[in-house]
């Protein structure tokens, strides 16, 4: 059986031992972390999260603290949004781009106070991207990495198990929004978030030595609502059309080609990383976008390592990024990024590793 060998280069999260505990059988390097995979039963896994209630360890989502008195304008020039009406408590999903308007990571800002914010990155370096442009600019900021993890509660029952935790407060928090409170003397921020469509919460737990401890308060909170552990690497996020920067986008995709134009605000300052290029790409048109496949075929046949090229009339026009078998659709289903000249409707060929398979393009999302 393959092991990943124990490393000072790899860290384990607070909840490693308890999702270990819990039967840990695939996992994936993320952030330089291991991100859990399975359990042993994917499809029972699925199904927790489609119909009740999953709890995973994202640990991996790391914190980039920005704090000082320039905070919110470094902020501010890393979010292609606007921050100025951002309240302390809120939270908002940031399309992070390079000075070409290529997306380079897509995190949840926290706005913690006025001088103090939280980036929950995805996977990618946003550390020391951060770091560089604050030194560029002489910004007078302290930007660290601090003692906070995730821990995700999903699914249709999420709130009912977070609300016999902390209070029925908690489900009046407003999507994005978090708090900043505490159980048993743990010092957590509860947020309405998550890598899932199903519904829940993110517990950013704000002391390390401390993750067993929380993992079984929710496991013992949860058992009469059937919650069991998981992860965010199921059919659903395909299904729901969530994107992974990284996985579904390469070296050029910029915010428009992958359905999140709508998180671009045009009107930033103009020394907001990126924006003169994405205001430039929003008037000329992206000249590729995000669509839908339903391959041919009723044998479950995920993707690889790497993306798979699509044909359209034996030209090329693009890669099939994403292929899961959805458990609600019975069929293998995909994401493409290709030629806007294409669309919708349209049926393409992709080149998989047994051979030439049919697919129909549709749009996102798929339920």
């Amino acid at each position: 059986m393959f092991s990943i060998l124990p490393s000072a280069r790899l860290r384990p999260s607070p909840f490693f031992d308890a999702v270990q505990a819990e039967g840990l059988s695939t996992g994936s390097i993320y952030n330089r972390m291991i991100l859990p995979g399975s359990f042993g039963a994917p499809e029972a896994e699925y199904w927790r999260l489609i119909n009740r209630v999953s709890m995973w360890d994202v640990g991996v989502e790391r914190q980039v603290q920005i704090s000082g008195p320039d905070a919110a304008r470094l902020a501010q020039i890393l979010s292609p949004r606007d921050l100025s009406k951002c309240k302390i408590g809120q939270g908002k999903y940031i399309p992070m781009c390079n000075h070409a308007g290529v997306l380079i990571n897509d995190p949840i800002l926290l706005k913690l106070a006025e001088d103090k914010f939280w980036f929950s990155i995805a996977d990618s370096d946003v550390w020391l991207w951060a770091r560089s442009i604050a030194g560029e600019r002489g910004l007078d900021v302290d930007i660290s990495e601090p003692d906070v993890s995730p821990l995700a509660v999903q699914g249709p029952l999420a709130e009912d198990v977070i609300a016999s935790i902390f209070g029925d407060w908690v489900r009046s928090v407003k999507y994005f929004w978090f708090r900043e409170t505490e159980i048993e003397g743990i010092p957590v921020a509860v947020q309405r978030s998550g890598w899932s469509k199903q519904g829940g919460f993110e517990i950013y737990l704000r002391d390390g030595t401390k993750g067993d401890q929380l993992w079984n308060i929710i496991k013992e909170a949860g058992a009469p609502y059937g919650i069991g552990p998981g992860s965010p690497s199921t059919p659903e996020r395909t299904e729901s059309g969530l994107v992974s920067v990284g996985g579904d986008t390469d070296e050029q995709t910029n915010p428009f080609e992958v359905r999140l134009g709508q998180y671009v605000d045009l009107d930033v300052p103009d020394d907001t990383i990126g924006i003169h290029a994405l205001r430039r790409i929003a008037k000329e048109g992206p000249k590729r976008h995000q669509l839908g496949l339903k391959l041919e075929g009723d044998v479950p046949a995920p993707l690889g390592f790497s993306r798979e090229k699509i044909f359209h009339n034996g030209r090329l026009i693009g890669d099939m990024t994403n292929c899961v078998w959805s458990y609600r659709m019975s069929q293998n289903i995909g994401y493409a990024l290709i030629d806007r000249t294409v669309a919708a409707g349209e049926t393409v060929e992709i080149m998989r590793a047994s051979g030439s398979v049919s697919a129909e393009l549709v749009e996102l999302p798929f339920l």
